[in-house]
């Protein structure tokens, strides 16, 4: 920096700090007074008096700190083409601006460097264009950086004034470059058209693949919806007839079978088979008017013995139970053409057995089939009696009528037990056989309605 001294030597107020990147032209300025003779024209401005001028040199290295470039916009951000030109043309204007006003105020620096160094050259008014050389060689070197020599001076303050000079191509490359890039609206806009023209055929075929979804999906769930709709429909008409009672059971054991002629093909079937049983019960609810004789309720039969349990009411004979072919005579009269609950209970203990109608213990005996176990693996057939295993029907010994409730437990129940089942106040499925829908199948004409023997019989009082 220049300090300004007086003749004693101590320094006088500080001149303003010259920018760093004014440096290297200051040190231009140096060079062409020092050799363009404007020693004459300095040396007729006189310095205050008192006072003179010590020019004191610059560091080398302070020339390559000048001008730095303005920083580039980079392309290709985020942002579309088109702004990212317009952001870019927008930053170099304010570039330009800038440095406009840094030369602007460069200059004004420059001519007050100028002064100082015109005084600086003729500070007493005598000395020759060189006195300040002569100076700096006799007074004392502040800075000690410059090279004494001024062919050194001269060669390194043109590499800088080059540097500066390349610098400042550069930058005016480059803001020609972005200048003329931006004035390329016409390829950018068919570029944008064509992507934007790509983007419409991707959305409108997109668009046609979601109408064509759409179609085929509203297609199946109105397929969907016609067979759910078909399918509640049909649910509701089965709940009707449910509720009705006309073509359905209430309950699986809610049913009976009919079986309204005299041949040797109507019959039910029971599916499952007796063990072997040391005792057993018998409970069913039936209802026949036929005559003479109501027929064969049921007839259990295995192989070597069609006989194994029967019970039968043939021609004016008294209903009777058969056990291995050994009969015993009920005193039950059932053929009034009502319901009525009959239970029969057996033990191969003295061959014992009870006969029960409506609840009510009507007869009991002994010594039928006794010690004889019921063999198992049998066909239980409903409404027939059977000479062969599971055939060999005979039409004058079938049931004509309606039964229902057929159980079988394997041991002799109590008769408060018949009782409440006969009274309907207690229900109690067979533990051998239960009378569910699953359990019949029916041959030949017979059906199965469903029913309420409580109820009906109910009507029938």
């Amino acid at each position: 920096r220049t300090v300004r001294r007086d003749r004693s030597g101590a320094p006088s107020q500080p001149s303003p700090r010259l920018p760093t990147g004014m440096l290297p032209v200051v040190a231009g300025l140096l060079l062409a007074v020092a050799a363009g003779g404007r020693g004459s024209a300095a040396a007729e401005q006189e310095s205050p008096p008192g006072s003179r001028f010590v020019c004191t040199s610059l560091p080398l290295e302070a020339a390559g700190a000048g001008c730095p470039l303005p920083p580039v916009p980079m392309q290709g951000g985020a942002l579309p083409p088109e702004e990212e030109l317009r952001a870019t043309v927008l930053q170099l204007r304010e570039t330009v601006l800038q440095q406009k006003e840094t030369i602007g105020s460069q200059r004004e620096a420059i001519r007050e460097l100028t002064g100082k160094l015109s005084r600086c050259e003729g500070a007493d008014g005598k000395s020759a264009p060189g006195t300040w050389k002569k100076e700096l060689g006799k007074g004392k070197d502040t800075m000690g950086d410059l090279p004494r020599d001024p062919a050194q001076v001269i060669d390194q303050l043109s590499r800088t004034m080059q540097t500066l000079k390349d610098r400042l191509e550069s930058l005016e490359h480059q803001l020609r470059a972005n200048v003329s890039y931006a004035a390329l609206p016409n390829d950018l806009r068919e570029m944008l058209q064509r992507r934007l023209g790509d983007l419409e055929r991707q959305l409108l075929s997109k668009v046609a693949e979601l109408e064509d979804e759409k179609s085929l999906l509203h297609n199946e769930t109105s397929a969907h919806r016609q067979k759910t709709e078909t399918a509640l429909n049909a649910l509701l008409e089965r709940v009707s007839e449910l509720e009705k009672g006309n073509s359905a059971f209430k309950s699986p054991d809610e049913f009976k079978v009919s079986l309204p002629l005299r041949t040797n093909y109507l019959y039910g079937k029971i599916k499952k088979t007796l063990p072997e049983l040391y005792a057993f019960t018998v409970c069913l609810w039936l209802r026949s008017s036929a005559s003479p004789g109501i027929g064969t309720p049921f007839s259990y039969a295995v192989p070597g013995q069609a006989n194994e349990i029967v019970l039968i009411e043939w021609g004016n004979n008294p209903i009777e139970l058969l056990i291995n072919d050994k009969v015993a005579q009920l005193p039950l009269f059932i053929s009034d053409g009502k319901w009525h609950h009959i239970c029969i209970t057996w033990t191969t203990r003295d061959g014992m057995w009870e006969a029960f109608q409506d609840g009510e213990k009507l007869g009991t005996g002994e010594n039928l089939a006794p010690w004889h176990p019921i063999k198992p693996g049998g066909v239980l057939i409903l409404g027939q009696e059977q000479d062969t295993v599971g055939g060999r029907f005979d039409a004058t010994q079938a049931f004509v009528g309606e039964m229902s409730q057929f159980n079988i437990w394997d041991r002799v129940l109590k008769a408060e037990d018949i009782t409440n089942i006969a009274n309907c106040s207690t229900n109690m499925p067979g533990n051998i056989i239960p009378w569910v829908d699953n359990n019949v199948d029916v041959f030949g004409g017979a059906t199965k309605w469903p029913v309420e023997t409580c109820e009906e019989r109910l009507l029938d009082l």
